[in-house]
C-alpha cells in the first residue's frame, strides 16, 4: 500500500474516532426530544412581541440540540401551529449552531482551545439574531409550502416503552442518515491534507475574503453534522486563519446543500432561495467586520 494512502486512512479514522461520540450523544438527545417533549411545550415560551419572540426562539434553539438535518421538520410543525416564521427562523438557525452538545465538540475538537467555542456561538448568536430579525421585517405571509397536519409524527402512543421504543428507532433513523455525511467528509478532508499541498490549498484562498469564501462553500457542500463539523474544521486550522474556520463553523450549520433541499420541501422556493442568501451574505459580512475589529486589534 502506497504511503500515501496510508496516511490518508489514518486521518481518515482519527477524523471519525473524535468525531462518533459527539454525533452519538446527539441523536440519542434529539431521539428523546423528539418523543417526549412536544411542539406545544416550546411554543409556550414564545412572546407576542417581534423582538423578544425572535430572542427567546435564538436562546431556545440555543439550548436545543439538534441536527440541521432534524431541525426542519421540527419547525414545520411549529410554524403550521401558528408560531411566526422569524421565530421559527430563529430556531432554526440557533438550535443546530450553538446547542450545548456542538459547543463541547468544537471545544474538543480544537484542543481545548474554549476562544474558538466561544467566538462560534457569540458571533453565531448574533448572525441568527439579525437574520430572524430581517426576516420579521421583510417576509410576510404564509411561507409553508403545504400544511403540517399530514405529517404529525411525534411518537405519542400510549406506553413508557412505546415511546422509549419510538426514541431509540428515531436516533437509530436519524444516526444512520447523518452518519454518511460524516464519513464523506472525513474521507474528503483526509484526501485534501495528503494529496494537496498546502501551497496549493492556501493560494485558492490568497486572502481573507477569499479564503472565507472558500471555506463557506465547502461548509455548504460537505452538509456536515454539526455534531462533527468542528472536526473537519479543525483539520484546516494549519492552512487559513481563524476568521476562514469560523465562516465553515458558523454557515454550515445554519445553511448546507442537504437541509436547503429540506427547506424546499417545507417552505416556498421564494422564501428558501432569499433565505440562503441572506444568510451566506450576513454571515460573510459579519466575520470580515469581525476579522478587521477584532482580529485587527489583537494581533
Amino acid at each position: 500500500m502506497p504511503e500515501s494512502v496510508y496516511q490518508m486512512n489514518m486521518l481518515f479514522l482519527s477524523i471519525l474516532i473524535e468525531a462518533l461520540p459527539f454525533v452519538l450523544i446527539g441523536v440519542l438527545i434529539a431521539g428523546i426530544i423528539q418523543v417526549f417533549v412536544t411542539d406545544e411545550h416550546i411554543r409556550r415560551w414564545i412572546p407576542k412581541n417581534r423582538f423578544m419572540a425572535v430572542t427567546m426562539s435564538c436562546v431556545v434553539g440555543a439550548c436545543f440540540p439538534a441536527c440541521e438535518c432534524g431541525i426542519v421538520p421540527i419547525v414545520r410543525r411549529l410554524v403550521a401551529k401558528g408560531v411566526p416564521i422569524y421565530a421559527g427562523i430563529g430556531f432554526l438557525l440557533t438550535g443546530p449552531l450553538i446547542n450545548p452538545i456542538v459547543i463541547i465538540s468544537t471545544y474538543m475538537a480544537f484542543g481545548n482551545d474554549v476562544e474558538i467555542a466561544l467566538l462560534r456561538m457569540i458571533i453565531g448568536f448574533l448572525i441568527a439574531m439579525i437574520i430572524a430579525i430581517i426576516v420579521s421585517l421583510l417576509v410576510k405571509g404564509d411561507q409553508l409550502k403545504i400544511s403540517a397536519r399530514s405529517v404529525q409524527r411525534d411518537g405519542s402512543s400510549s406506553g413508557i416503552w412505546n415511546k422509549i421504543g419510538h426514541m431509540f428507532m428515531h436516533s437509530i433513523d436519524e444516526f444512520f442518515d447523518i452518519g454518511k455525511y460524516l464519513f464523506i467528509g472525513a474521507a474528503l478532508a483526509a484526501f485534501v491534507q495528503t494529496y494537496i499541498s498546502s501551497a496549493d490549498l492556501v493560494s485558492m484562498g490568497n486572502s481573507v475574503a477569499s479564503s472565507t469564501a472558500i471555506m463557506m462553500g465547502l461548509a455548504y457542500i460537505l452538509s456536515l453534522c454539526s455534531e462533527a463539523d468542528a472536526f473537519i474544521g479543525a483539520s484546516f486550522g494549519n492552512l487559513f486563519p481563524v476568521t476562514s474556520i469560523l465562516g465553515f463553523l458558523i454557515f454550515g450549520p445554519m445553511v448546507d446543500l442537504k437541509n436547503t433541499f429540506m427547506m424546499l420541501s417545507v417552505f416556498k422556493t421564494k422564501f428558501v432561495m432569499v433565505f440562503v442568501f441572506l444568510v451566506a451574505v450576513i454571515v460573510f459580512i459579519t466575520l470580515m467586520i469581525f476579522h478587521q475589529f477584532y482580529l485587527g486589534v489583537i494581533v
